[in-house]
């Protein structure tokens, strides 16, 4: 069984309301939950969650709801707090099932597709391509959506501090230039270290180990395990600025969908 998990709260800060915002006129995360719904390997969905908004959507859909505990509702807390505790209800409800119906199911819950309400930049397509990678490299923990961002390389990264004049502050190197290399031979050219790829957020389909040994996984996104596919993709984010709309608008425009119809109502 593959399980898809989309988890939001009510309670954003620096962007009020912003998992319902209205993307080209569709609350921001029907899109996530569209592109589970329409997977070609997905067997479930649920969200997790306290907003009553999405809570409407996900009934109008036929999603499964398991509602998010206070604690994991709060700005402090992380989201993946959220996606351990909704696997664990998914997997609950699993083994209820079958000890009702008294047929005991052999199959176990093989992977868990991880959807956050305001990462719109995801397709079905993406899914099922991450989906038959795990299912034929069996040492692969997840595949994850990856966008290339140059212009963001750590290199460029700064931070705000003491510069050691008067009572003002100054732009100092996030990380340190040796980490890169010889700083004599280093340039501005967004290029000149490669390819800089970044977790968009748009989807991390992970076997369940991945969130039943979090502490196992890799820093900063733990429930994606250590052995990590890149499911490259362009111009994907997840939207914590209102600022950001509009250029996912443009992402989903160019892939078909419209204030009327979405390239699933044609397939």
């Amino acid at each position: 069984m593959i399980a898809a998990l989309l988890i939001g709260r009510k309670g954003s800060t620096g962007f009020p309301g912003k998992n319902t915002f209205p993307i080209l006129g569709r609350s921001m995360c029907l899109y996530p939950m569209l592109a589970a719904l329409n997977s070609k390997y997905i067997d479930r969905v649920y969200v997790s969650t306290d907003d009553e908004k999405i809570i409407d959507i996900a009934n109008q859909k036929g999603v499964g709801v398991i509602h998010r505990p206070p604690e994991l509702c709060t700005k402090d807390a992380l989201g993946e707090d959220a996606f351990v505790h909704g696997y664990r209800v998914i997997r609950e409800i699993w083994l209820e099932e079958q000890i009702a119906s008294g047929i005991w199911r052999t199959e176990n819950i093989e992977m868990v597709v991880l959807l956050m309400a305001n990462a719109v930049t995801i397709l079905a397509k993406t899914i099922d391509i991450g989906i038959s990678v795990l299912d034929k490299y069996p040492g692969l923990d997840s595949a994850v959506t990856v966008s290339r961002y140059n212009m963001w390389s750590p290199l460029r990264a700064r931070k705000i501090e003491p510069i050691g004049l008067s009572d003002i502050d100054g732009l100092k190197p996030f990380i340190p230039f040796e980490a890169f290399g010889d700083p004599a031979i280093l340039n501005c050219d967004r290029d000149s270290q490669g390819d800089v790829w970044f977790a968009d957020m748009g989807v991390s389909i992970v076997r369940p180990h991945c969130l039943e040994n979090m502490e196992n996984g890799l820093l900063p996104q733990k429930w994606m395990g250590r052995n990590i596919y890149p499911l490259k993709q362009e111009g994907g984010c997840d939207i914590d600025y209102e600022w950001q709309a509009p250029g996912v608008e443009h992402w989903l425009l160019k892939r078909g969908f419209g204030f009327i119809k979405t390239p699933y109502d044609e397939e």
